[in-house]
């Protein structure tokens, strides 16, 4: 069986290709990508959004942990990355996120990233 981000359950309300990745660590059978969550208000976590933006944004992280292999993933410091007006940088938006029958399969500008087995967790800052 293979599925969308968008039929997720977790990502009810988030909109994961207008969210952008913030960086990514990877350490004892944890890979987690940080982003700034665009948040509509499907989402229990929506509030109005801030002047300049034209959706809620919110601190996120989508963790991958418990799997057996991960193929594709680039050192962030080999990664190229933007700088907003503010000051901030980032690594863009998450392009696809599938669950396929191995796992998982995340692609955006940070790469093309495979992770075979394992679980993925959803979880929004307030």
């Amino acid at each position: 069986m293979i599925m969308d981000w968008s039929e997720m359950p977790a990502f009810e309300g988030v909109d994961l290709n207008d969210s952008f990745v913030l960086g990514w660590t990877q350490d004892d059978g944890r890979l987690a990508f940080y982003i700034e969550a665009s948040i509509w208000p499907a989402s229990k976590y929506y509030s109005t959004p801030k002047e300049g933006e034209y959706t809620c944004y919110r601190k996120a992280v989508i963790e991958f942990v418990g799997f057996i292999e991960i193929i594709g993933l680039r050192p962030i410091e080999l990664t190229l990355s933007s700088t907003d007006p503010d000051g901030s940088k980032d690594y863009g938006t998450v392009d696809s996120l599938v669950v396929s029958e191995n796992g998982f399969i995340l692609t955006g500008d940070f790469g093309d990233i495979s992770i075979k087995g394992g679980e993925l967790r959803f979880e929004i800052y307030i």
